[in-house]
């Protein structure tokens, strides 16, 4: 497995990360077999584990707690904060009060006493950047986390974030996790090159573009979803949606241009993400082991320029394929108070 530093942290990273969102209630509900999942990755070089407190209410976390006993010192393990757990005003965000409790939960549940990385899973109106950097700082201080991380900022929040950090004397966010594939490429214009200019490591999640890139949805057939894609990200298979219309299409091309290549979609997929200079790592969500095994294969995978050259017609650079694939929306967007002139 190739290897690779992760942003300036120093710290060393296979280039496929594991990642366990689809271990446990959303996916892979047998502990077990799971488990297995987990071993199988590391025995084969992966060893960058990513999982999330929200993922399946915390049974993620303790499935990867479980898993890496005796094997701990061999990962680098990153968890994720801000999306609700369970009840209660300030169970959720970015802020000081959350973060703690979150942290002191999320190593229970991973059976450890530090988190490798600890991410931010998503920007937070209602809380200062100052706060956020603040109690992560203190986090880092104190030995809980090694290195603090974003997922899904913005160009222009990365930027500003590290304007707080140098203004407040802070760590900075040393990574981010945005969201790329053939698919998604929106990250392209601002956010990978904004990352490359200030050295924050980039690991990107969803590669297979939350399946489409498996070549499973095909022919303009009805769409069999399983409960997490029909629960949680229906809006990426709602086919009243021209955009996921359009993924169809695509998918069959990329299918031909696969077979010509000599490469499985999925693999071809991947090694896209992995071809750009300023990702470190590509997290994969496999549910099964033979899942894992085939997108292992990926690591060896070079595409040629006429490869490159084909998606970029299929998808321009820059371009997401379904614009309402996006799974954050700036306030201002969402809600059209916060781009009016108050008529009062």
């Amino acid at each position: 497995m190739r290897t690779t530093t992760l942003g300036r942290t120093g710290i060393k990273v296979s280039r496929i990360a594991l990642g366990t969102m689809m271990l446990g209630a959303w996916g892979q509900r047998d502990h077990a077999e799971a488990e297995r999942l987990v071993h199988d990755a590391l025995d084969a070089g992966v060893n960058l584990v990513d999982t999330a407190d929200m993922y399946s209410d915390g049974e993620s976390e303790r499935i990867v707690g479980k898993a890496l006993r005796g094997r701990r010192d061999e990962v680098v393990l990153a968890t994720k904060v801000h999306f609700p757990m369970g009840d209660g005003l300030n169970r959720s965000g970015n802020s000081r009060l959350w973060i703690r409790r979150a942290v002191e939960e999320s190593l229970r549940r991973l059976g450890t006493d530090r988190i490798d990385l600890y991410q931010v899973h998503r920007p937070d109106p209602d809380t200062d950047l100052d706060e956020t950097l603040s109690v992560l700082s203190d986090l880092v201080r104190e030995g809980k986390v090694m290195a603090i991380g974003s997922s899904d900022f913005p160009a222009e929040q990365l930027v500003e974030s590290r304007w707080v950090a140098d203004r407040r004397g802070h760590t900075p966010f040393h990574t981010e996790q945005p969201p790329y594939s053939i698919f998604m490429r929106g990250v392209e214009r601002a956010v990978l090159p904004t990352a490359q200019r200030h050295g924050v490591g980039v690991l990107t999640w969803s590669p297979l573009a939350s399946g489409w890139l498996t070549g499973r949805f095909r022919g303009g057939a009805p769409l069999e979803l399983n409960d997490f894609r029909s629960n949680l990200i229906p809006h990426k298979f709602d086919l009243d949606l021209p955009g996921n219309v359009r993924k169809y299409q695509v998918v069959e091309e990329l299918l031909k241009l696969s077979a010509e290549a000599g490469v499985p979609l999925t693999r071809l997929a991947l090694a896209f993400v992995l071809n750009h200079p300023a990702v470190c790592s590509a997290i994969i969500g496999p549910r099964t082991r033979e899942q894992l095994a085939d997108l292992l294969a990926a690591d060896t995978v070079e595409l040629e320029e006429a490869v490159l050259d084909r998606i970029d017609e299929l998808v321009p650079p820059g371009a997401d394929l379904n614009p309402s694939d996006a799974d954050y929306t700036p306030p201002a967007l969402a809600d059209a108070s916060l781009r009016r002139r108050s008529r009062t």
